[in-house]
C-alpha cells in the first residue's frame, strides 16, 4: 500500500539516525518500514480518536527488538519517539501526548 499523507509519504524518516554511521542501514530500513505499516494501519483504521490512535502505536517496535536481542540507546529512542509524534499529528492528531504514543514501549 502506499502511504497517502503527502506530509508522510515526503518525510525521510529517521534521517539524522540514517546520517549517523553508528547505526546499521539495514537496522534503521526495518525500522522505517515499521513506522510506515503503522502509517498504513491509521490511513487503513482511520482511529477516531487518541485511544484509538495510542491503541495502534502500543507494540509497534517491542517485538522486533526483543527477536534480536536488542535495546535503543538513547538518541535513537528520542529520534524514533520524534517520528512517532510526527506522523501522529501528520495523521490530524495534533494534541497527541508524544510519551503516550511510545508509553508502551520497552525499548
Amino acid at each position: 500500500m502506499a502511504i497517502g499523507n503527502e506530509q508522510v509519504a515526503e518525510r525521510a524518516l529517521l534521517r539524522p539516525l540514517y546520517e549517523d554511521d553508528y547505526f546499521p542501514d539495514h537496522l534503521l530500513d526495518k525500522g522505517r518500514a515499521i513506522l510506515l505499516r503503522l502509517c498504513e494501519r491509521i490511513e487503513t483504521e482511520q482511529p477516531a480518536d487518541l485511544a484509538a490512535l495510542y491503541a495502534l502505536t502500543r507494540g509497534v517496535l517491542e517485538a522486533e527488538f526483543e527477536a534480536a536481542g536488542s535495546e535503543f540507546e538513547t538518541v535513537a529512542r528520542e529520534e524514533i519517539g520524534e517520528e512517532f509524534w510526527f506522523i501522529a499529528t501528520a495523521y490530524g492528531f495534533a494534541d497527541a501526548d508524544a510519551e503516550e504514543l511510545i508509553a508502551a514501549r520497552d525499548w
